[in-house]
């Protein structure tokens, strides 16, 4: 995980979602779509520093977390705003996918 990447637990989900826009991409290391959006949230985290906190939540360490949001399928990668989900992505997407959703909710979009 980079620098700039949140690794999200149970213990500190909740406080982590509370303020702006927070996107988590649940996923386990045995998923194999999941190892290939990865490096997509990877590039998200770096491109959008600063206006959207981005991390990952490994759902069999965290099942707790996972459960509460009714993550059935992974990779499922949540996007929240102010603690609350707005927009949730099943499935192995193309960046530009991902890009369209974020660009709803970021004030400022970078070019």
């Amino acid at each position: 995980m980079t620098n700039n990447m949140i690794e999200f637990t149970d213990a500190n989900f909740s406080d982590e979602i509370q303020e702006g826009l927070v996107l988590v991409d649940f996923w386990a290391p045995w998923c194999g779509p999941c190892r290939m959006v990865g490096p997509i949230i990877e590039e998200l985290a770096s491109d959008y520093e600063g206006q959207v906190k981005v991390g990952k939540l490994n759902v069999d360490n965290n099942q707790h977390t996972a459960m509460n949001y009714r993550v059935m399928s992974i990779p499922t990668v949540i996007l929240f705003k102010d603690g609350e989900p707005v927009e949730t992505m099943i499935g192995a997407q193309p960046k530009s996918n991902f890009e369209v959703r974020l660009k709803k909710h970021v004030p400022s979009v970078l070019n």
